[in-house]
């Protein structure tokens, strides 16, 4: 066994309201213990001589997601320095804040070598399909994400429809047209409604589930006209309740992450236009463990094998977008980085080594037993700007983020931003709540209770994350 230090992290005090203020780590000392007054008051430093060196992390992200992903990864003992871009409120606490454009790649480079970066973690998906991890490793630097050619499977809907039907996965019927007069005349022909998808990256915007034949055409006229409706796919509509579960994998094994439901709609009862998520909840109670194993057998395993079978192998974060259907689950889509808000609900819940489970996907060298699973529930809930998903306020003050002092609630910021006067909105999605608890309405009371003491002008949130969801399409 190694030997073992405990050193108490005193809680820190003073800085802007809502943010707990870290001095800068010395890279020649141990490094400091990351505390947030959202989840600890007192962290323990724990030094094993069997964890390995310290590493450096450069993280890509500003959102809630990246605060999520900054969090955990703090928490390792082989954490040392953190390098976020740009990055954000939440990330600062941990770390350095950037301030590079996630497109110029050189720039990230050159950080990367001159920082000694152990780790490149990339958190949204347009770098991924830019082959920002195809740079980073041919310049010898592990990275944690998939290369531009295994992440096709999410920046193109159309490859991934391939992939699915040389694999044998479960999911709707697609048919993909190159140009809209041909997908129009489809249209009209069948005289039904469709689920009209743009094959590119759309940011969230490029799915249109019709109720009818105009709202079809519509769609198809409008995605056609954007940069990501190159190509358009019109897909048959699953019923069902939908499902997220999400998997590390190191190009061979997968490792699946607690089943995670996402609220996309704006309103409570799935009203109101689509948002990138106001909420999540994590595990789900009607998936079995016995069922998540299908998912993984069925939906999963098979993309898997079929993308190293191609030369392409995975590594990364597999995310599976589900409808449990009445003949089984069947896949809606892939995506190939963390989910947010679902990596806020999910990362609460993991125990162990995040930060070396990253590493081991990125080496191919994944070891399941590394990761344990806390007891219990997780419900997070999105404050939103007034005016989201449209253009939102930003400027408003915030209030009540300190008064938060409960060791099962998480806060995660996503659109704040710290001026003179102290923490502001930034426009969009502004903070992530998280409730922990041993059941999920004791999570969800601790969340909502947070929820409702934080205060800015226009805060929008549902009022029903964690009610049973209903049958969803």
């Amino acid at each position: 066994m190694g030997v073992r230090a405990v050193i108490p992290y005193p809680r820190l005090r003073g800085g802007v309201e809502g943010v707990a203020h870290h001095k800068k780590p010395n890279p020649t000392s141990k490094p400091d213990r990351p505390t947030d007054r959202r989840y600890v008051i007192l962290w323990p430093l724990v030094l094993d001589a069997h964890t390995g060196r310290l590493m450096n992390v450069l993280l890509l992200g500003s959102g809630g997601r990246e605060h999520a992903l900054a969090w955990k990864i703090a928490r390792s003992p082989r954490f040392r320095r953190l390098f976020a871009v740009p990055g954000n409120t939440g990330t600062g606490i941990y770390g350095q804040n950037v301030p590079f454009p996630l497109t110029d790649v050189d720039a990230l480079l050159d950080l990367a070598q001159r920082e000694g970066v152990d780790l490149l973690v990339v958190g949204p998906e347009a770098p991924l399909a830019e082959g920002i991890v195809d740079r980073f490793t041919a310049a010898g630097i592990p990275a944690f994400g998939p290369t531009a050619a295994a992440a096709r499977l999410e920046s193109s809907k159309a490859f991934a429809k391939e992939v699915m039907a040389a694999a044998g996965v479960p999911t709707a019927t697609a048919r993909v047209f190159g140009h809209p007069a041909e997908a129009l005349a489809f249209a009209r022909t069948s005289a039904q409604p469709w689920v009209v998808k743009a094959d590119g990256l759309a940011g969230g915007k490029g799915v249109v589930v019709a109720d009818d034949l105009p709202t079809t055409l519509a769609a198809i006229e409008r995605l056609a006209a954007t940069p990501a409706g190159k190509y358009l796919l019109l897909e048959e509509r699953l019923y069902g309740r939908e499902l997220s579960l999400m998997a590390l994998c190191d190009g061979q094994r997968l490792l699946p992450l607690p089943p995670a439901r996402d609220y996309k709609r704006l309103g409570a009862g799935n009203t109101g236009p689509n948002t990138s998520g106001m909420g999540t909840v994590a595990p789900v109670d009607d998936v079995s463990p016995a069922l998540a194993d299908t998912i993984v057998a069925t939906c999963m395993q098979p993309v898997v094998n079929e993308m190293a079978r191609r030369g392409t192998p995975f590594r990364g974060l597999l995310y599976a977008g589900l409808m449990l259907t009445s003949s089984g689950p069947h896949v809606l889509e892939f995506n190939v980085r963390f989910g947010d808000p679902e990596a806020q609900a999910i990362l609460p819940l993991l125990e162990g080594d995040f930060l070396e489970l990253l590493y081991d996907c990125a080496v191919g060298a994944l070891h399941p037993e590394k990761l344990r699973r806390r007891r219990g529930y997780a419900v997070c809930v999105v404050l939103a700007s007034g005016g989201y998903p449209g253009k939102s306020r930003r400027g408003s003050p915030i209030h009540g983020v300190e008064a938060i002092d409960d060791a099962e609630v998480v806060i995660f910021h996503a659109g704040t931003a710290i001026s003179p006067q102290g923490l502001r909105t930034n426009g969009g999605r502004i903070l992530g709540i998280t409730g922990l608890g041993s059941t999920m309405a004791r999570a969800r009371a601790r969340a909502y209770q947070a929820a409702e003491r934080i205060k800015f002008d226009g805060k929008n949130y549902r009022s029903d994350i964690g009610q049973e969801p209903e049958t969803q399409s």
